[in-house]
């Protein structure tokens, strides 16, 4: 992961980790089933799909509880940086659903990643890359490449190289 301010990233990793381990927590057997939505609206799109059986990332699903435990902690981080002069707007998020169609646009003009299958979400301006690569470079020639999209604050590579859902680092659909 690399990011502008690492205060910054790691509080992004931390909550995005905090909030797929909730989710996690709430799939396993025997919990009982409740819907999960994207209550946020967290940008998530899927920008190539040339690796065939690469784990599809579940995306930013919550349930109605999950919604509410992170709600409280998704403001208080949101307008931080608008308080203390890093943002221009008045919460990180809303940068997010302008962000990510520039991050799928640049991956999908560059040229370097026609080969792979990734999905990006956005979150404070943290963009997290889940999928498929063919190499630990190009993984990293990806993360690099996306931080110098405008307003990207940091990434969070979880690529893989292959397709084995043993080493998947995201939470993923079942296979299909």
């Amino acid at each position: 992961m690399h990011c502008v301010d690492s205060g910054w990233c790691r509080g992004g990793l931390l909550s995005l980790l905090a909030a797929f381990a909730v989710s996690s927590a709430s799939a396993q057997e025997g919990a009982p089933s409740q819907a999960r939505t994207n209550a946020f609206n967290d940008p998530f799109v899927q920008v190539t799909s040339a690796v065939p059986h690469c784990p599809v990332p579940e995306g930013p699903l919550y349930t109605e509880a999950e919604v509410r435990e992170l709600a409280h902690v998704r403001s208080q981080h949101g307008g931080s940086c608008h308080r203390v002069g890093r943002c221009r707007l008045p919460n990180s998020y809303l940068y997010d659903a302008e962000i990510i169609p520039r991050v799928q646009r640049y991956i999908r003009e560059d040229g370097r990643f026609g080969d792979t299958s990734v999905w990006v979400l956005g979150e404070r301006r943290l963009v997290t890359l889940m999928g498929c690569v063919q190499s630990q470079a190009q993984a990293e020639a990806l993360e690099k490449a996306v931080l110098l999209v405008d307003d990207v604050m940091g990434v969070i590579n979880l690529l893989q190289v292959g397709t084995a859902r043993d080493g998947v680092r995201y939470p993923a659909l079942p296979a299909q």
